[in-house]
């Protein structure tokens, strides 16, 4: 097969795999030794995964609404994801969190996971993909407010260059309620982080 077609994708497989091969040449590794024989196909697989957000579209997940008279802050907290630095392709993981005030309508729950996953799921730098989800949720949602924080480690800093291990970069996304109101801010950066311990 030719091009991986998992997930709708249309990856060029072989052209990935000769990638790997020249790449360890390059660095003086034979691709020909047998612990690497099978790697470039390895890689090539776990790109079109790691990159499959670039063929889907994130808004096919906030098509469905459910009317709600509920005006309070919905809130999830520590979806997990992980992206790929578009600087180095090195990844980074970490969590996001989602809140938003409804106006009359919410969405499903899991479809907040699945929107940050279509954005995280293709070459990236975290400050793009919190703006990405957040104006996203802020059209499709038609909400009073929409709140996003991403917290991640990014192995370009912990692994190469620096090499600060341990270092989480924050960045947030305030829309709306969110941003022009500080009790409203206040209230969803206390229930993000209030009582954590």
């Amino acid at each position: 097969m030719n091009k991986s077609e998992a997930n709708g994708q249309n990856v060029d497989l072989p052209r990935i795999e000769a990638a790997v091969k020249e790449i360890l040449a390059a660095v003086g590794e034979d691709p020909e030794r047998e612990g690497l024989i099978e790697t470039p196909g390895r890689v090539a697989r776990m790109y079109a995964e790691m990159f499959g957000g670039l063929h889907t579209d994130p808004t096919e997940h906030t098509k469905k609404f459910f009317p709600e008279e509920y005006d309070e802050v919905v809130l999830v907290r520590d979806i997990s994801f992980c992206s790929m630095c578009e600087h180095h392709l090195l990844p980074f993981i970490g969590k996001a969190h989602i809140g938003y005030m409804p106006d009359g309508k919410v969405i499903g729950l899991s479809k907040l996971a699945r929107v940050v996953e279509g954005f995280a799921r293709r070459p990236q730098v975290q400050e793009r993909m919190t703006q990405q989800v957040a104006n996203l949720l802020v059209e499709e949602l038609g909400a009073k407010g929409v709140a996003v924080v991403l917290e991640a480690s990014h192995s370009c800093m912990s692994i190469r260059g620096v090499r600060k291990p341990g270092s989480i970069t924050v960045t947030s996304a305030m829309k709306g309620i969110f941003r022009s109101n500080l009790s409203s801010r206040s209230e969803m950066m206390q229930l993000i982080y209030g009582n954590r311990g």
